[in-house]
């Protein structure tokens, strides 16, 4: 922490990367105010009351979009379209031919790539608003219906498009990756209310009464710097395998002969393997619950009130696990990886060249992504646990908002760590 503090009081020294610093503060207040500007035509207290019967989902979208969905303003939708729109390109990339000839050529192709995920999220997040008029058509003010769904549905969608926006701003003129520094703003906004609501059930003595009830809050509290270490620790952890390039003799020079190593990261997928998980187990009750609350069908009561039951661990736990594996073999794959390693006369010692080392690299892949799917399903049931144990539930420091915060602050302070080396060295040269 000291050292993240000492870069960036060495970064506001710097005059270009002080401007840098401040716009992103001043885009993310623009955030924050138009997370209060309410929707035209909605009930904000009827809406709440709905959400709230939506489940895990609209809560974990109102995290991200740092109450600006329970309060129904015009970022509600945060950047949840544009997320998805990004997955779902990185996904075609490897499925569609011309879109992985087009991130093969450098800027240029990704820019493009970049204007069709600005589409698709465009498309979604209509779409999304569509859903949500339907959903939400109880809190509709009563008005005319065809005028108020294109006021609701155009207003929803253009504060995700604006965001889009703003965070490609963020990413261009300010510090870190804009789409990443919204939804670090929007989490560290609820940080007062989770600080506030755990007040308030310290004091209604639902942690426990006397000695206990100080226990409890000194045990959540750290519980939660154990999770943030582990997280960080995680994050930074990799695994190295050792690579030895042979001597070669170009002409009257000698290239090669040192020691490198490929590193491969324990947790590759990142927090997108919860994402991915989180949205489908929730999606089916929430759906059930908006659509179809009065239900009486077996099964459809069992889709809706799974979350109470051991099985939604279980199906959550497996399904984060699966995901990991899919996204992991999607950004790294091995047999590129070590044919790339022998076309540059390269190999791993005691390991030959070609099949052989492709084969050994999946076998580490396999092994570190085995621990690093394991832990995000343990940092993904956290709050179940909690909840169990202190009888609470909604805590807001859970183990994904923490895989985010820490996240992108640690690639933050990278960014500003490079934007100042890079300065060193232009002052250097020059």
């Amino acid at each position: 922490m000291g050292g993240m503090l000492q870069t960036i009081r060495n970064a506001w020294n710097i005059r270009e990367l002080r401007k840098r610093m401040i716009f992103t503060v001043l885009m993310l207040i623009v955030f924050r105010i138009g997370s209060h500007i309410p929707v035209p035509g909605l009930d904000a207290d009827k809406f709440r009351s709905i959400i709230a019967q939506g489940g895990q989902l609209f809560g974990f979208m109102d995290i991200l979009a740092g109450g600006a969905f329970s309060n129904v303003t015009i970022f509600a939708m945060g950047i949840f379209p544009y997320i998805t729109a990004s997955i779902i390109m990185n996904l075609l990339t490897f499925a569609i031919p011309k879109l992985e000839q087009l991130a093969k050529e450098g800027e240029e192709g990704r820019k493009i790539i970049a204007q069709y995920t600005r589409y698709a999220t465009v498309i979604l997040g209509f779409i999304e608003a569509t859903a949500l008029y339907i959903g939400m058509r109880g809190a509709v003010v009563e008005g005319n219906a065809v005028l108020s769904y294109i006021t609701i549905t155009l207003t929803f969608s253009a504060g995700t498009a604006f965001l889009m926006w703003l965070g490609e701003q963020i990413t261009e003129h300010g510090i870190g990756n804009g789409i990443s520094m919204i939804i670090f703003a929007g989490i560290v906004s609820r940080g007062p209310q989770g600080v506030i609501t755990m007040g308030r059930l310290f004091i209604a003595g639902a942690l426990g009464t006397g000695i206990y009830r100080i226990i409890a809050v000194l045990a959540i509290l750290l519980i939660f710097l154990v999770v943030v270490v582990a997280v960080v620790w995680v994050q930074e952890a990799e695994r190295r395998i050792p690579i030895q390039y042979a001597k070669r003799v170009i002409g009257r020079k000698m290239y090669g002969g040192q020691s490198t190593h490929l590193p491969i990261k324990v947790n590759m997928a990142g927090v997108i393997p919860i994402i991915f998980a989180s949205s489908i187990m929730t999606f089916p009750s929430t759906l059930i619950s908006l659509f179809a609350p009065n239900t009486t069908n077996p099964i459809l009561l069992w889709f809706k009130n799974i979350q109470q039951t051991v099985w939604y661990s279980v199906i959550f736990v497996l399904m984060i696990l699966f995901f990991t594996f899919f996204y992991t073999v999607i950004q790294f794959n091995p047999v590129e990886v070590a044919n790339n390693i022998k076309r540059n006369g390269g190999f791993i010692p005691g390991i030959r060249p070609g099949k052989p080392t492709a084969d050994y690299i999946s076998k580490v892949l396999n092994r570190i992504t085995w621990f690093g799917g394991l832990f995000l399903a343990a940092i993904a049931i956290l709050p179940q646990v909690l909840g169990m144990i202190f009888n609470i539930q909604g805590i807001w420091f859970s183990g994904t908002t923490i895989l985010i915060l820490t996240g992108v602050a640690m690639e933050t302070v990278k960014q500003v760590e490079a934007h100042m080396l890079m300065r060193h060295y232009k002052g250097f040269l020059e």
